[in-house]
């Protein structure tokens, strides 16, 4: 019998936001699929954890998959996990679980968090309708080009924008979509997270160009 490949959230930032489910799975699988094994290694020890670890990243998915899958065939539960949150949104996985699903072996979720639910829940803008688009292009030709085409979306717009790219980011979006609400979310559950909401124009020139972010966009009419 085939072993099972649990998609596993791990914390955004603050080791504590993790499940018992989580720690449990991560203590009785046979291996751990991660992106990087020292930053997987602070978790794992934090919680006295001691597992095999396979490092699976974007640049070594298509070598790595008929590896894992002849594991779990040999009937080895791995759990995947990554950096941070959950794995596949905007993180390596697709392609390994599309395999699974493919080979008939069960992928299962261990569902915890997720840095797009997170700023949602805190943002202060509309929740019932949005759009998730990960990390914008970073050519900015194709960046402006993505905006046009969802001026006219009715709901929250979601984006991963790193500190290197948020100033020009984020006066696209202000040239494209115009002045609308944001919320910007900078180091979210960690040591220095910090919040900007309001007007676009009246916060963009707030933001430090230090650690990761998510940016909510609001509707076109707030």
């Amino acid at each position: 019998m085939s072993g099972k490949l649990y998609v596993v959230a791990t914390p955004v930032g603050n080791l504590e936001d993790i499940t018992l489910r989580a720690i449990r799975t991560l203590k009785e699988c046979d291996f751990i699929l991660c992106e990087d094994t020292r930053r997987a290694k602070i978790l794992l020890k934090h919680y006295g954890i001691e597992k095999p670890l396979i490092s699976y990243f974007e640049g070594n998915e298509e070598k790595m998959i008929p590896e894992v899958i002849d594991l779990l065939k040999e009937g080895k539960n791995i759990a995947l996990i990554s950096d941070a949150g959950t794995p596949l949104i905007s993180d390596p996985g697709y392609r390994l679980v599309k395999r699974c699903r493919e080979e008939g072996i069960d992928v299962l979720p261990i569902p915890g968090p997720s840095a797009v639910i997170a700023a949602l829940s805190v943002s202060g803008l509309e929740t019932d309708r949005f759009m998730f688009l990960g990390f914008p292009p970073q050519k900015k030709g194709k960046r402006r080009k993505l905006l046009e085409e969802i001026k006219d979306f009715e709901g929250s717009i979601v984006f991963y924008v790193s500190p290197y790219d948020i100033r020009e980011f984020l006066e696209e979006v202000l040239e494209v979509l115009g002045d609308r609400r944001v919320c910007i979310c900078r180091e979210m559950t960690k040591l220095f997270e910090e919040y900007l909401y309001g007007k676009l124009s009246e916060v963009k020139d707030k933001v430090k160009e230090k650690g990761e972010f998510v940016v909510i966009v609001g509707k076109k009419h707030f």
